[in-house]
């Protein structure tokens, strides 16, 4: 390594400063994550600051740098010289509330629009219209689909718990196939989750490279299906070989889960009601992405369509949509509700407004770490790397981020510090030769990268499947690595025979 590095100061211009700057910081991170136990918010935040202080000199916060921070907004116009710690925290604190005013209301929304399918019965009522489609012959395919597409609007934790009650009730009414329906299911779902937005991950990352809502619901969606098949693949493989049986587990015979799932189809909503918070958003903010890339914007009612797709707006309709559906089912089911029925949606609404609200408080951190990273020049260094050394930056992202990712755990932290490196490194991926999807996309898969014992998601998956940890070792952290080098290199594959470009 040091003859590398001298090799490096002495034949480029590059510093090396900003590189040990990174290092520092990534190594802050995560230790205080896995280590001292810091809450990740606290951990980035701490990291903004530390990079801020160990840049030097900072830019005067006024109208006229703001441009090199990719500020939307100039939040705080004063000069400020001289104090150099002083610039650190408010350069900080401005990329907080760029990033948390970009995606907090889509956040709190997808949360609301989870629990509110939950809630009223909608996402069981998609999975059985599923199932009903398929047969139970292809139960593994319908959980791995349900998976799949409720874990776009759903965060995943939620969606195995809502799931896994169902993968349980057809195990036993088949009398096999455990493995498979519990690999499929949670698989599936982990790639979405980490794939397609608006779940937080993909949102930040799509935000921080500056593409555009609908493009990246797409891309996100079309390269999933490939590792989605993947997901069949291996969990019959698993299924076949390792004969893990169905154990008993408390946690997934939630009360108010499993009264869901013993409801008649009568007593749950209609199909269409229970499609719409999923398909209307990913539909017009998708319609409306393509349009413009196609430059097909020249009819009478597309600034109305605009305004309906613009992801907040479309994100308020689809909450509405499922927040009425919910309210319907509530005095469907307690008629003694009528007159109460505000009180008691909001008491239910309080639990994941409350965890999206620690959600837009860690992304707006990540944000604010991002921010600091390109003020201290990482990216420029590390593009001057690439140039001499041709690294290519979908690998770089893929592994930048699946580092972070092993080293504490969380597929969303690590997503956060890997876009926040790229959108130093690329900008607006102008000069790139392919489209900065692709970068979008190495982040998220190598976001999914060996789930461990250090992910929340590993221990969800092991104890309310009942596996050991032997055996969610053994298949569910097996299975995401797999799906992980699967789309690194089917996006390596793609952005050489279609750049986009």
């Amino acid at each position: 390594m040091i003859p590398f590095l001298a090799q490096v100061s002495s034949e480029t211009p590059i510093s090396l400063w900003p590189f040990m700057i990174l290092m520092v910081c990534v190594v802050f991170i995560v230790v205080a994550i896995t280590q001292l136990r810091v809450h990740a918010f606290l951990a980035l935040i701490l990291a903004a600051f530390l990079a801020g202080l160990m840049t030097g000199d900072l830019p005067d916060t006024n109208n006229l740098n703001k441009g090199l921070f990719h500020s939307r907004v100039a939040l705080d116009t004063s000069e400020m010289s001289g104090n150099n710690w002083n610039k650190a925290v408010t350069w900080s604190l401005m990329g907080f509330g760029d990033t948390a005013g970009g995606i907090g209301l889509v956040v709190a929304l997808a949360a609301i629009i989870g629990t509110c399918m939950m809630g009223s019965g909608a996402a069981d009522r998609v999975v059985r219209a599923l199932l009903a489609l398929c047969g139970e012959k292809r139960a593994g395919l319908v959980l791995l689909s349900s998976g799949f597409l409720l874990s776009i609007p759903v965060f995943f934790d939620t969606v195995f718990f809502l799931l896994i009650p169902l993968a349980r009730a057809l195990s036993l009414r088949i009398g096999k196939n455990y493995t498979l329906y519990v690999i499929a299911m949670a698989g599936a779902g982990a790639i979405t989750h980490s794939m397609v937005p608006p779940t937080p991950g993909p949102l930040m990352i799509a935000d921080g490279l500056k593409i555009e809502l609908g493009i990246a619901m797409v891309a996100g969606l079309a390269a999933s299906v490939l590792p989605a098949w993947v997901v069949l693949v291996m969990a019959r493989r698993f299924n076949d070989r390792l004969h893990i049986p169905m154990r008993e587990t408390p946690g997934a015979s939630h009360q108010d889960l499993q009264s869901i799932v013993d409801q008649k189809d009568d007593q749950l909503p209609g199909l269409f009601v229970s499609s719409i918070p999923v398909a209307f958003p990913v539909v017009v903010i998708s319609l409306v992405s393509i349009l413009k890339l196609l430059k097909k914007t020249d009819f009478g009612f597309f600034p109305m369509l605009e305004f309906v797709g613009q992801p907040n707006i479309a994100m308020l309709i689809a909450a509405g949509f499922s927040i009425f559906t919910y309210a319907r089912q509530m005095l469907r089911n307690q008629p003694e509700l009528k007159g109460k029925l505000a009180k008691a949606l909001s008491e239910k609404l309080e639990s994941p407004l409350a965890t999206a609200g620690v959600i837009i408080l860690i992304t707006g951190a990540g944000g604010a770490f991002g921010g600091m990273i390109r003020l201290a020049g990482v990216g420029e260094a590390i593009e001057g790397l690439a140039e001499k050394f041709s690294l290519n930056y979908i690998l770089l992202a893929w592994v930048a981020t699946a580092v972070v990712r092993i080293a504490q755990g969380s597929a969303t932290v690590a997503m956060i510090t890997g876009v926040g490196l790229m959108s130093a490194v690329i900008g607006d991926g102008s000069g790139l030769p392919y489209h900065p999807l692709y970068v979008f996309l190495a982040i998220g898969f190598g976001s999914i990268t060996l789930s461990w014992m250090n992910d929340s998601g590993f221990w969800v998956v092991q104890r309310l499947s009942g596996f050991t940890e032997k055996e969610t070792l053994r298949t569910w952290t097996v299975l995401l690595t797999v799906i992980a080098i699967v789309g690194l290199i089917e996006i390596l594959v793609f952005s050489k025979i279609l750049p986009l470009v």
